[in-house]
C-alpha cells in the first residue's frame, strides 16, 4: 500500500463498502465532499476530474485486494451509467449472505434466480426478469416447504434487495438483477446455469458481442440457436465497426427486432393486443356490413309496404265517374 493512502481514501472505501455499489456521479460527489473536508475547498462533483476519481478507485481496490475483494465496474445496460461495485472475488455469494439472511430467505433468493434464469429464460423468450406478482407466488415463496416466507416477508425481502442494489424494478413492475448483482454473481451464474462448455451450444447466460458483459437486456440474433447477443447501448458502435449488419456468427441479417429482457414479453403482448384490436375491428366491420345489409333490406321492405298502402288508399276513379 502506498504511503499516501489517507483518511480520505479510507472514507471513500467505507462509502462504497456501505453502499455495495455506486454510480460515477455518486462517486464523484463523495470524492468532492472528502476533498472539501481535507483541503477546505468548496468544489462539486462536476469539479472532480476522472483522473482524480480513478485514483480513489485504484486506492480502494488495492486496499481490499489482499482480503479477496475487488472494485469492479460496468455500464448499466439501460441508462449507460458507469457503475462501480464492491464485490467478493472468491467465495460463494450465498455463503457471504448466510450471515445476513435467514435460511428461508436464501432459499427464496435461489428460487427467484432459478425463475429468472431458467423458467423465464427459454429458447424462444429470454425475459430474464420476473414480475412482482410472480415473485410473490407461493411456489417461489415456499417451494416444497411448508414454511418458506409469507407474502409480507417476501415483499420486505424484495424491497431490501432493491434498496441494497441487488435487484432493480422497472416501471412495468419487472424485477431483474442490478449491475451490482451481475458483477458479484457473474461466475456463479455461469457455473450454475450454463451446462455446456461448448461456446456454440445454447447457453442460459450469454454475453454481449461488443463489451463481453452479461446480457439481460438487449437484442438477440434472429436464429434461435445462435448465441449472439448485443446490449442496446453497444449496438450503434458495434455495427459502425462492421461492414454489414449481419450476425458475426451465423451471418443472418440482424433486424434489431428480437429482444432480450422484459421487452421480449411486452412486445409480444403488444402484438397480441394489436392483433386482438385488428380482429375486433374486422368483426366490427363485418357486423357493420351485416347491419347495413339488413338495414337496406328492411328499407326495401318498408318502401314496399308504403307503396301498397298508398295504392289501397287511392280513390277508385271508375266508381267516382259512375256516380
Amino acid at each position: 500500500m502506498e504511503s499516501n493512502y489517507n483518511h480520505g481514501n479510507r472514507a471513500f472505501l467505507q462509502a462504497i463498502m456501505g453502499r455495495g455499489s455506486l454510480t460515477l456521479s455518486e462517486g464523484k460527489s463523495i470524492v468532492a465532499t472528502i476533498l472539501n473536508v481535507q483541503e477546505g475547498t468548496t468544489i462539486t462533483e462536476d469539479d472532480v476530474s476522472q483522473a482524480t476519481f480513478d485514483s480513489f478507485i485504484a486506492a480502494a481496490a488495492e486496499a481490499v485486494s489482499c482480503f479477496e475483494y475487488e472494485i469492479r465496474s460496468m455500464q448499466h445496460q439501460i441508462t449507460k451509467n458507469k457503475i462501480y461495485a464492491f464485490v467478493n472475488s472468491v467465495s460463494d455469494p450465498f455463503t457471504q449472505q448466510a450471515t445476513l439472511r435467514s435460511p428461508d430467505e436464501l432459499l427464496y433468493i435461489k428460487r427467484l434466480l432459478d425463475t429468472i434464469f431458467e423458467t423465464n429464460n427459454s429458447r424462444r423468450k429470454e425475459v430474464m426478469a420476473i414480475t412482482s406478482m410472480q415473485a410473490l407466488e407461493i411456489q417461489i415463496r415456499k417451494g416444497n416447504s411448508d414454511k418458506g416466507l409469507t407474502q409480507t416477508e417476501a415483499e420486505a425481502l424484495l424491497s431490501s434487495l432493491e434498496k441494497e442494489n441487488w435487484l432493480e424494478r422497472s416501471p412495468k413492475g419487472y424485477y431483474s438483477l442490478a449491475p451490482r448483482a451481475l458483477m458479484e454473481l457473474r461466475t456463479w451464474l455461469i457455473d450454475n446455469y450454463n451446462d455446456n462448455e461448448d461456446p456454440n451450444a445454447n447457453q442460459k447466460i450469454k454475453f454481449c458481442e461488443a463489451c463481453r458483459e452479461i446480457v439481460t437486456v438487449g437484442q438477440r440474433c434472429i436464429d434461435l440457436d445462435c448465441n449472439t447477443r448485443l446490449h442496446n447501448i453497444c449496438e450503434a458502435a458495434f455495427w459502425k465497426s462492421r461492414p454489414s449488419r449481419n450476425c458475426p456468427k451465423c451471418e443472418l441479417q440482424w433486424n434489431g427486432e428480437n429482444y432480450v429482457g422484459e421487452k421480449a414479453i411486452t412486445i409480444e403482448e403488444e402484438n397480441l393486443r394489436r392483433k386482438s384490436r385488428g380482429e375486433k375491428r374486422r368483426r366490427q366491420s363485418q357486423s357493420n356490413k351485416v347491419n347495413n345489409a339488413n338495414g337496406e333490406e328492411q328499407e326495401q321492405i318498408d318502401n314496399g309496404v308504403r307503396k301498397r298502402r298508398a295504392r289501397l288508399e287511392l280513390p277508385n276513379t271508375n266508381d267516382a265517374s259512375s256516380e
